[in-house]
């Protein structure tokens, strides 16, 4: 805001006034939000650790397990039995709201199965192709769950940020403009008063 663009008049004052007024209640909202935000955002990072961990660790039994069926049963008994499950899990995304960001909630459905339902059947194959599934299972399971928190994270970082740069331009630009702007029209008016009561008391002089 350029100073010489400001009318310095006493609506013009009125009008930054009520303007400052409103940036500043904007500045103390957002900055609530800012530091909710930001308070909501080590939550979610606290359990994506645990997630991660969790994840790392599913991951690793499963390939062990995949090996150890293999060992058992050759590769190309695993990948019949593989092949032979007719129910792929199902992921259905609905959305939930953490302090006005929309994150996704995921559910999943038919990922954990009993062995009759697996589809191989359990007479020609051993007891660690069920344990291997299972181990599968469990990883899916940790994939999903993961992906949810890892979004969610992602979604309110850059809410964070967007928030901390709509905050800064009120406190570093728009109010410190404002109440310049202000200051200079307050500074005008009186120069204006004092000019308007010399010259009135210019012209009592000579009347007098």
């Amino acid at each position: 805001m350029a100073l010489r663009d400001i009318k310095p008049t006493r609506s013009e004052l009125i009008d930054i006034k009520r303007r400052i007024k409103l940036s500043e209640r904007g500045y103390n909202i957002l900055k609530m939000k800012r530091d909710g935000l930001i308070l909501e955002f080590f939550k979610v990072l606290q359990q994506a650790k645990e997630s991660r961990g969790a994840l790392m660790e599913r991951y690793t039994h499963a390939m062990e397990m995949i090996a150890l069926a293999e060992t058992v049963e050759g590769a190309i008994g695993v990948k019949a039995a593989a092949f032979s499950t007719a129910d792929i899990p199902a992921i259905s995304v609905k959305s939930k709201n953490i302090m006005g960001v929309v994150v996704p909630e995921i559910e999943a459905s038919s990922v954990r199965k009993g062995v009759l339902d697996r589809g191989y059947g359990m007479l020609g194959t051993s007891a660690v192709i069920d344990e291997a599934a299972e181990a599968f299972e469990d990883l899916v399971e940790a994939i999903i769950e993961a992906a949810e928190i890892e979004t969610t994270m992602k979604r309110l970082l850059d809410e964070i940020e967007s928030t901390k740069r709509r905050v800064n331009a009120l406190e570093f630009k728009v109010i410190p403009e404002l109440t310049e702007a202000r200051d200079f029209i307050k500074m005008r008016l009186d120069e204006m008063e004092r000019e308007e009561l010399f010259r009135l008391k210019k012209i009592k002089a000579r009347s007098a």
